[in-house]
């Protein structure tokens, strides 16, 4: 084991030496302890200035956060709306392509879009959805794209303001080639 104090234990710092006499930390005769001083002069004080640790550091850190945790709470919310309209427009593109031959495949695209905003908790009004290409017939490429409005400031518990920029998000697929009843396309 290792000994942190020299072999007469810690008295042998400050306090009584082997000899019997007490000692100061300049090993003079003397009171003992780590704030005695032979000369009789006392230290100098430490002052305080330069330090930064009162109660003008409050308003600052509590600034800091507030700033924080705005910047996290817009960054979600891009998030938010980049995956809403990546999943409203994979199943607008779905539901095109999987529509039944008798039915409207652009009305089903269009609610299925919305549908999913709506499943992910966002207005689907809002969503903006565009057929890029959309043929329905066999190995047709059909193509959706989707908007959403991401707002300029989201405060959390209070809502969002404003209308920065759109999330935008395309999906592609293409129609069966070997279903029935569809027509026939360029395979």
């Amino acid at each position: 084991m290792t000994r942190l104090w020299p072999a007469g234990g810690r008295a042998g710092l400050w306090g009584r030496r082997a000899g019997g006499r007490a000692r100061n930390r300049q090993g003079r005769p003397g009171v003992a302890g780590p704030a005695s001083s032979c000369s009789g002069r006392r230290r100098p004080r430490r002052d305080e200035a330069g330090q930064l640790a009162g109660a003008e550091a409050l308003p600052f850190a509590l600034l800091v956060f507030v700033a924080g945790t705005l910047l996290v709470a817009n960054a979600w919310a891009v998030v938010d709306a980049k995956a809403a309209a990546s999943s409203a427009a994979r199943e607008a593109t779905r539901a095109y392509v999987e529509s039944p031959v008798s039915s409207d495949p652009r009305a089903r695209a269009d609610a299925a879009g919305r549908e999913a905003v709506r499943g992910m908790g966002r207005d689907p009004d809002k969503l903006q959805l565009v057929s890029l290409e959309a043929d329905f017939s066999r190995c047709a490429q059909v193509r959706f794209e989707a908007r959403y409005p991401v707002p300029a400031l989201t405060i959390p518990f209070v809502g969002r303001f404003g209308t920065g920029f759109w999330a935008v998000a395309r999906h592609g697929e293409i129609v069966d080639p070997y279903r029935s009843g569809v027509p026939r396309g360029g395979c």
